[in-house]
């Protein structure tokens, strides 16, 4: 898969709303394809134009669905996880032995390469595929042991009816626990500017993608 899937909200005079539910109809052909190391296609600035009503809206589309994090605590899915924050967001389940370890690690290294100012600005949210499994105590134990247990980095589940919501939300619908997107997703919420990184991407380009997002937007 090469290209970015947002390229048509650029085109799309139905702007900020067009643009995310593109996301649902990429097929999920990256599930696990970490194994590859096919060519990185090249990520650019998205801008998406915002929606009519702004802030609601964008609860609207993303939703408040209740979630609870590694450490039980129950926290709202866009006001409390989303709403004005630089964000990476994704997909992993904890039994997962090849691709969901080998990318918490290399996000773990993206935080550190990012520096301790940058990083301290953007909020990481790795979402399960599989609630039924992935309890909070699950989630605590896999952060734990990937040394990403943070303040700034927070592992959701839910229920599977809830999960099975915010991940169609995020372009992912998903038969199995084994068959989710790899696909990072990276966003500044505020300013609506999305994009999707391939996994394999090298570590300092993931880090200077993240740091883009902290620069001022022209004219805002």
């Amino acid at each position: 898969m090469s290209g970015i899937p947002f390229d048509a909200a650029r085109r799309s005079t139905r702007g900020w709303l067009i643009g995310l539910a593109l996301m649902s109809a990429v097929p999920a052909l990256m599930a696990h394809e970490a194994h590859e190391t096919p060519t990185l296609a090249k990520v650019s600035p998205v801008q998406v134009a915002p929606p009519s009503s702004g802030t609601h809206d964008a609860q609207e589309y993303f939703t408040d669905t209740p979630l609870k994090d590694q450490d039980g605590n129950t926290v709202r899915f866009y006001s409390d996880e989303l709403k004005n924050r630089l964000v990476l967001l994704n997909v992993v389940f904890t039994h997962c032995q090849d691709a969901c370890p080998l990318i918490t690690r290399k996000l773990k290294d993206v935080r550190a390469a990012m520096g301790d100012e940058v990083a301290r600005q953007v909020y990481f949210i790795t979402l399960t595929s599989d609630p039924t499994n992935d309890t909070p105590d699950v989630l605590k134990a896999f952060a734990v042991k990937h040394g990403v247990d943070g303040p700034n980095w927070r592992f959701l589940t839910g229920t599977q009816e809830q999960m099975n919501l915010v991940l169609r939300r995020l372009g992912q619908v998903i038969p199995s626990p084994e068959q989710h997107s790899t696909q990072l997703i990276v966003g500044d919420v505020a300013n609506k500017r999305w994009a999707k990184i391939r996994p394999d991407a090298p570590v300092d380009a993931i880090a200077q993608r993240l740091q883009f997002l902290t620069l001022p937007v022209a004219g805002r």
